[in-house]
């Protein structure tokens, strides 16, 4: 099966096509990467390449509990520690820089912290934190122009301590999901008057300048993106005239850029949203060139294999990671596979995190 076969990723070999999608999972502690987490990303280095949780490249960007951050020496030295386990077991780790925006509870932020986005707009819903429980989401701060640079400069910093100092692999944007590059592309989000707002080639500028200038520090190879058109999370429009417009604009630029790849999220089927309304991933992957990494819903080999049989070249997997750290050799023997406790997705310990027993050995270190 092709899904088995080596890939090179704009020189990064990878040891299958299988990518464990980036999955938010609570553990750090005060925000630093830890020995849990270096335990739970090596028994998972099975993957061709794994894509970690979303990481905060700032204070403002943490939103959530106990989400790691990417700008301190403390975080800096803990993904480094994360880096040398997953490589010693043969492994390639992007780490995912998400900034939450306007996805945020002031519990969840230090003292320094404040909740920013492209506009004014809260959003609906709830979040966990430590010491409230339940809480309505922040309104944001407008970002002024000088936050936008400081924003896109943290998004830099943080890629070039990642690459350059604690030995991850690559950066991966995070610009789906309802998170803050995606709240400068979405219509919902972004109600700004500037050049930051208004047509798709506006609303993709923040995105856009700040991939440029990632990629101008660590290099277009140790970059990739996340994007989910049509999608519905983090009270976002799923739908809007421009939509196929912008997505294909992106993918132009990035092209010129020579990013890695595109990662485009795809949360219709047991996710629950709706319906692409159009070609789309087909669109980015004929636009683009490049590699596109897509799935959702996967929990087999052949399932993954017809994503490449789709025309696409990387597919990822996520939740059947979690609970399965030997999950591509239970594919391969066609093992049920074990289901994930879901009330400990978010907790603060190893079980539902580093209990899960393997049924194959794989002569790990996750220690």
């Amino acid at each position: 099966m092709n899904i088995l076969k080596t890939y090179n990723l704009n020189g990064l070999e990878l040891k299958n096509r299988i990518v464990m999608a980036p999955m938010t999972r609570c553990r750090a502690i005060e925000n630093i990467p830890n020995d849990l987490m270096a335990t739970y990303y090596a028994q998972r280095a099975e993957a061709g390449l794994i894509i970690s949780e979303g990481t905060s490249p700032s204070v403002n960007g943490l939103g959530y509990a106990r989400i790691p951050g990417a700008y301190s020496p403390s975080q800096i030295e803990g993904w480094k520690r994360i880096a040398n386990k997953i490589h010693n077991n043969g492994g390639k780790i992007f780490v995912q820089l998400m900034h939450c925006g306007r996805i945020s509870a002031k519990e969840n932020l230090p003292n320094t912290g404040e909740t920013i986005a492209p506009s004014p707009v809260r959003a609906e819903g709830e979040m966990f934190t430590d010491s409230k429980g339940m809480q309505q989401h922040d309104l944001p701060r407008e970002m002024t122009l000088e936050d936008i640079e400081q924003t896109q400069n943290e998004f830099v910093n943080a890629s070039n301590l990642l690459v350059n100092s604690a030995n991850i692999d690559g950066v991966e944007l995070h610009a789906a999901n309802g998170y803050l590059l995606d709240q400068f592309l979405n219509p919902k989000s972004n109600l700004r008057e500037d050049k930051y707002g208004g047509d798709f080639k506006s609303r993709a500028r923040f995105v856009l300048e700040t991939a440029k200038k990632v990629v101008a520090k660590v290099g277009a190879n140790k970059v990739g993106i996340r994007v989910s058109p049509y999608g519905a999370m983090n009270d976002l429009e799923h739908n809007y005239p421009d939509l196929v417009d912008l997505y294909t604009y992106l993918a132009v630029e990035l092209k010129e850029l020579g990013i890695a790849y595109i990662h485009i999220v795809d949360h219709t089927g047991s996710m629950g949203a709706p319906e692409f309304k159009s070609r789309i991933k087909s669109t980015l992957k004929h636009v683009f060139k490049g590699t596109i990494i897509t799935g959702g819903d996967i929990d087999s080999l052949d399932k993954a294999e017809e994503v490449l049989n789709n025309g696409f070249d990387l597919a990822y997997i996520g939740r059947p990671f979690i609970s399965n750290p030997d999950l591509i050799e239970k594919m391969k023997h066609n093992d049920k596979l074990t289901e994930p406790k879901e009330a400990f997705f978010y907790s603060t310990g190893a079980e539902g995190y580093t209990d899960y027993k393997p049924k194959y050995e794989l002569n790990y270190d996750d220690a």
